[in-house]
């Protein structure tokens, strides 16, 4: 099993809804006020976080070397919140957002376990070591974005969702949890890889 966060997801090809696609903006508003509410306040880039518990992970890991259970349980939920409404907004899926797990959506976090040790002190320095991972993620981004546009066309002409298209938004969502679970989550100290 593999040392970061990963990221599977059941994309829907073909027999697309024309109709929530050409509106999924609008849609998905109600799914991301409720992620948003997770966090203090609904600034952009808190709203980005969904509300991760970052801070007492980072203490206990420093401090004691253990990753708190609760904090991994919830950690791993509202990642997998945020990666279900990513979804329905990147058009992968027609089905609105569960706020429960489905099988759309699977993020594995890998195992912590009591006889495992982490660094100590690499939790304060990974969001500085993580900058090249954000900057090639910007352009993974923008990469995603043109081919959701790309997707969203296609799926009001046709009714299809190309699979090119899934395959680069996909591994963009997969990306940016692998950086999450590094950076923000701590849960790996394994340096993830800049590939999609």
């Amino acid at each position: 099993m593999s040392n970061q966060i990963e990221t599977e997801i059941d994309v829907t090809l073909t027999d697309r809804n024309r109709v929530t696609a050409l509106f999924r903006i609008i849609l998905v508003v109600p799914a991301a006020i409720f992620v948003a509410s997770f966090t203090s306040d609904f600034s952009s880039a808190s709203w980005s976080t969904a509300g991760l518990l970052v801070l007492p992970p980072l203490l206990a890991l420093v401090f004691r070397g253990v990753y708190p259970s609760y904090a991994l349980s919830l950690n791993e939920s509202l990642l997998g919140l945020q990666t279900r409404v990513n979804t329905y907004l990147l058009l992968l899926t027609d089905e609105y957002p569960s706020i429960e797990e489905n099988e759309i959506v699977s993020i594995t976090f890998p195992e912590i376990g009591k006889g495992e040790t982490m660094s100590r002190g690499l939790p304060l320095v990974k969001w500085f070591l993580a900058i090249p991972l954000y900057i090639v993620g910007l352009i993974y981004i923008i990469y995603a974005f043109l081919l959701t546009l790309m997707g969203w066309f296609s799926i009001l002409f046709t009714g299809t969702y190309p699979e090119r298209c899934a395959e680069g938004v996909v591994g963009t969502i997969a990306y940016w949890n692998r950086v999450a679970g590094y950076a923000l989550v701590l849960v790996t100290d394994e340096y993830p890889t800049f590939s999609l």
